[in-house]
């Protein structure tokens, strides 16, 4: 049940959602956030973007693979020592950007985004 009543009277506005541009964002915090009924593990960003007020989060890599552009999440794919996999967009992003691991070498640095297919911010890494 609708805790306050007052939703309910809600009306139709005429403001779309404002999508941010593509900008430098500072890492701020990264947290592994489990999806789906098979708990597949992602990475989940908190950054600043300078046309926002508040934190935004950004989840997705923006790379070339085999001569194309491909946008996909960055999930947690762990290989049989436990390191993550070689040739994942997770390792092809962290390359990118010269880091080892996935948030000690990327607290406070700045990083280049780009927008997918649908408008959403993802990080560049091409």
């Amino acid at each position: 049940m609708v805790e306050n009543q007052d939703e309910l009277k809600f009306e139709i506005g005429n403001e779309e959602a404002v999508l941010l541009k593509p900008s430098v964002v500072e890492i701020v915090n990264v947290a592994v956030i489990e999806v789906g009924d098979k708990k597949a593990r992602k990475l989940v960003w908190e950054v600043k973007h300078p046309d926002a007020q508040d934190i935004i989060k950004i989840s997705a890599v923006k790379y070339e693979s085999k001569g194309k552009l491909e946008t996909s999440g960055l999930w947690v794919n762990l290989d049989s020592k436990g390191l993550i996999r070689k040739g994942s967009a997770l390792v092809t992003f962290l390359n990118f950007v010269g880091a080892k691991n996935s948030f000690g070498d990327l607290k406070g640095k700045r990083i280049q985004t780009a927008q997918d297919e649908k408008g959403y911010l993802v990080f560049k890494a091409y």
